[in-house]
């Protein structure tokens, strides 16, 4: 989404739901008398972000590490053209063929897999964690460091991905208000840099 790179989030709003899920499982599951009954439980069982960016993009970002449901990295993509979803992996079309229905992944592989996908993919299945992710991220970082190349990601971008937290709760504390994102970048991000990829 070129965030910090020409686009950047703007602000967000955030809700919970009420908090159940981790009071009903001690109830069932701790002793009386366990160190557990002492612990007080102030998040909601979900929480649901709204993040809007400058060129008016929005991203949905939902915490929940206390209801139970089927593994689901709830990644979505969707724009004028078509939607990816992941996981599992499918993409859906404008026009496509077969109607309004997902499609594999299959016959888009081949001409947009990325270079370094291509290079490393079978050694990063066998050997990396999240389906090969893991060992992606850290060859990748590892390249920039032995090759002097700037890192894909940076310090703006981690304070960008870091900061949701609390503001998410100052959104929630004052009923779901805007709470605007502090500029890391201090402006620079209306400059596109340099993307140093190298296969």
């Amino acid at each position: 989404m070129n965030i910090n790179r020409g686009d950047r989030f703007d602000y967000m709003v955030s809700m919970s739901s009420p908090q159940k899920g981790l009071e009903e499982y001690r109830a069932k599951h701790v002793p009386p008398g366990d160190p557990k009954w002492k612990e007080k439980y102030r998040c909601g069982d979900i929480n649901t972000s709204m993040i809007k960016t400058a060129k008016g993009r929005t991203i949905m970002l939902q915490h929940d590490v206390v209801n139970p449901r089927p593994y689901d990295r709830i990644n979505l993509i969707s724009g004028t053209k078509g939607t990816f979803r992941d996981y599992p992996p499918r993409i859906y079309f404008d026009g496509q063929k077969g109607g309004e229905q997902w499609a594999t992944l299959d016959q888009y592989q081949e001409q947009y897999e990325h270079p370094l996908w291509k290079k490393v993919g079978e050694l990063a299945r066998k050997t990396g964690g999240h389906g090969g992710m893991d060992f992606i991220m850290n060859y990748r970082l590892i390249q920039c460091m032995r090759e002097g190349l700037a890192p894909d990601m940076d310090v703006y971008d981690a304070a960008a991905w870091s900061v949701p937290t609390p503001l998410s709760e100052m959104s929630v504390a004052q009923g779901s208000a805007p709470v605007k994102f502090p500029d890391f970048t201090r402006g620079r991000w209306k400059e596109r840099r340099n993307d140093s990829f190298a296969s």
